[in-house]
């Protein structure tokens, strides 16, 4: 049998040139500091368009727009909105202080607890702020074609970031979207209602009790000492003139199921009220500048989110406000029932 030949020896990888990679390190050093750079002129460009959007969609013509969304299932969401809002800023608070006690973990794990249901009127300020304001892709089941993706095409202007922009655009624009902080900001609307509606409730109680009533345990004790007084009035036996001025004298009691009833049905009333709040808290807050503020807070909370991959978050102060008006309301009620 003839002699083989030897194997040629396959050849020696090329040792890595130091200097390619120093070159390929710059630049993507370089591609990191354009996309940031494209990244900050979209963002102030979503910054100049807060007033006109807010004009648009937070105005007395768009906020009835909006509330066209309230009639159906946010009937009954709300006042489930409304019960489960203490427990929701307990869990935040248990976030924060997890946080400052240094479990970053179960903090984090906290704060993506959402227990404050989703509206439609939300979905739809959500659905506005996405496709309107940032100008991102809308994908959920249902919606029609996505739209634009103003982020992307602020990448895209780039021809250097061409590539790159086509394999990273799209999935920036979802993580946008799918950050926490947007939900956050549609969940203020909830927290803004309650404070409308005890603002309301407050007026209505001080106009015909002359009392302080920021919610329903404060104005259903008294809404039934009334309904009572006018039943005892009408059905004293000389007359509702000495009726009244005998129980003027001699105040009658609401009994305690008259007392529950009205409580319960104002806390209903009240309820249903916060699922249109909005057709006059819109634009209130938009002569106040507060829709603007907040919006400006929320673009500042996501380029942060974009261009360090974390930050601290969109913080939504109107939950705490509400929260104080459900201590006031729960403090008076038992003052009155301990006096009365």
């Amino acid at each position: 049998m003839p002699p083989q030949d030897d194997p040629a020896p396959l050849p020696t990888p090329a040792s890595p040139d130091p200097r390619a990679e120093a070159r390929d390190a710059v630049t993507e050093a370089e591609a990191r500091a354009l996309v940031a750079e494209a990244a900050r002129s979209y963002f102030a460009e979503r910054r100049a368009r807060i007033d006109d959007f807010v004009a648009r969609t937070f105005g007395l013509r768009g906020t009835l727009g909006l509330h066209r969304h309230a009639v159906g299932w946010d009937l009954a969401r709300a006042p489930a909105n409304l019960a489960l809002a203490p427990a929701a800023v307990l869990v935040r608070l248990g976030a924060a202080a997890a946080r400052k006690a240094g479990a970053r973990g179960a903090g984090d794990w906290l704060s993506r607890r959402r227990l404050i249901l989703r509206t439609q009127v939300a979905r739809e300020v959500e659905r506005r702020v996405v496709v309107d304001l940032l100008e991102l892709p809308w994908t959920e089941p249902g919606a029609p074609e996505p739209g634009r993706d103003a982020l992307a095409e602020a990448i895209l202007a780039s021809p250097r970031l061409e590539a790159l922009a086509r394999l990273r655009g799209p999935e920036a624009a979802a993580r946008l979207r799918a950050s926490d902080t947007l939900a956050e900001y549609a969940g203020v609307r909830s927290a803004a209602a309650e404070i409308t509606t005890g603002i309301a409730t407050m007026g209505a109680g001080a106009a015909a009790f002359q009392q302080l009533t920021p919610g329903a345990i404060s104005l259903g004790p008294a809404l039934a000492g009334a309904l009572a007084q006018q039943a005892a009035v009408s059905a004293f036996p000389l007359g509702a003139t000495a009726g009244s001025l005998w129980y003027g004298v001699f105040p009658t009691a609401a009994s305690p199921a008259l007392v529950a009833g009205a409580t319960a049905g104002m806390a209903a009333a009240g309820a249903v009220a916060a699922a249109f709040a909005g057709v006059i808290a819109d634009p209130v807050q938009v002569k106040l500048g507060v829709h603007q503020r907040r919006l400006a807070r929320l673009v500042d909370a996501l380029e942060e989110e974009f261009l360090k991959g974390e930050g601290a978050g969109f913080a939504a102060r109107e939950h705490y406000a509400a929260r104080v008006l459900d201590l006031v309301d729960m403090g008076l009620g038992v003052v009155r029932h301990i006096r009365a």
